[in-house]
């Protein structure tokens, strides 16, 4: 798939910074479990978010295929920085479509910019793939509203200054009666509990939002009362692009990694290159890779074209993690005993391969919608 010249060199750019600013510190933010700051600060003032918002408000004004692109070079670098980009692009998306003018102008430029870190705030205790699950409420409070509830395994719970929650507005109606409200995190009554410890992308935080009487003005509901379900859901196929290239981004990564690997390990007196049984594993990557990378390219070019990309997102979504978990596997066998150590970059794309089958849907719930796709009358 030929990319314009454009195209090309967000590319290019994005594997400069992932090369020279994200790799050499990617080992220290995991050890740590360290919230990338500078590097978060530098990708606001470069660029790096808000790929597909509009110029006037701070972003890109690219399209998805260049989020794509973004996404899956960061994350060659550290899928933990990939995943804050994605986070960027999923509140600021958004944003973009369903708010405001003033929210506009006043939440996308900040958050684009790295002066704010934001949350998207869906998944409770019940209520994982089953969205429909959630039992966070808003009711009126004189002209604006009054929120209680929790929120669980929410990226960026510990350092977000904003979020986007979602939180039921009429019980009794079901999806319909959800609504999304912009959410200032330093206000009375938010709390966050603790940062959880991962398995994998460990500088990407994760943790609970919990919510008790906190009073937000009539302007915190973003869009329309009651479509906020709709709206959360309208965006998680590009989300699920955007996660999907970050999984190609470890392939890719591991790939790297082993190419350079085999032609210095030896055994048997010589490099382990020269054993078919590697090269094997070798074929199988990169062919998972460019499968993956044109899954995902593809269904990011149905989304810029207005086309319906349901299937083909979950698709590239299901096809690019499963390869990441497998293909990182792999990469630590042929590391050997070396693989299995931490400080190597293979053991680290393993734990954080994992994860891309989980978040933005499961890929058992991918597997439903691709195969009701098939199905529908």
């Amino acid at each position: 798939m030929n990319l314009s010249t454009e195209h090309q060199q967000v590319a290019d750019m994005t594997r400069r910074f992932a090369n020279e600013v994200i790799r050499p510190q990617a080992e220290r933010l995991d050890h740590e479990e360290a919230f990338a700051g500078e590097i978060y600060r530098e990708m606001g003032e470069i660029g790096l978010f808000g790929i597909a918002v509009p110029e006037q408000y701070g972003g890109a004004g690219l399209d998805c295929l260049a989020y794509s692109l973004v996404m899956e070079e960061l994350s060659r670098g550290y899928a933990s920085v990939a995943d804050q980009c994605g986070l960027v692009e999923l509140l600021t998306t958004l944003l973009t479509q369903h708010g405001t003018e003033d929210q506009k102008q006043r939440w996308i430029v900040p958050l684009v910019r790295a002066q704010q870190r934001g949350a998207y705030c869906i998944t409770e205790a019940g209520a994982g793939s089953d969205v429909s699950g959630i039992k966070t409420t808003a009711v009126r409070h004189g002209d604006g509203w009054l929120l209680n509830g929790t929120k669980l395994w929410i990226h960026n719970a510990p350092v977000a200054d904003v979020a986007l929650v979602l939180a039921r507005t009429d019980p009794a109606a079901g999806k319909r009666g959800m609504s999304i409200f912009i959410v200032d995190c330093h206000s009375a009554g938010v709390a966050r509990g603790p940062k959880e410890h991962k398995l994998g992308q460990r500088s990407s935080q994760v943790g609970e939002l919990h919510f008790k009487d906190v009073v937000l003005p009539a302007d915190a509901l973003l869009g329309t009362e009651g479509r906020g379900f709709h709206m959360m859901m309208s965006v998680l196929e590009k989300g699920r692009i955007g996660i999907a290239a970050l999984a190609v981004g470890i392939v890719q990564a591991g790939l790297e990694a082993c190419v350079e690997q085999v032609k210095i390990r030896q055994q048997f007196g010589q490099a382990i290159a020269e054993f078919q049984a590697i090269q094997f594993m070798l074929a199988d990557m990169a062919k998972d890779a460019e499968a993956a990378r044109l899954l995902v390219r593809s269904a990011a070019m149905k989304i810029d074209a207005g086309l319906d990309a349901t299937a083909a997102s979950s698709m590239a979504k299901c096809y690019a993690s499963d390869a990441a978990v497998a293909q990182s596997s792999n990469a630590i066998q042929i590391f050997g005993g070396s693989g299995y150590i931490r400080g190597y970059e293979v053991e680290r794309l393993y734990r954080d391969a994992k994860i891309t089958q989980i978040y933005e849907g499961t890929n058992q719930i991918q597997r439903v919608i691709i195969a009701r796709n098939l199905l529908k009358a």
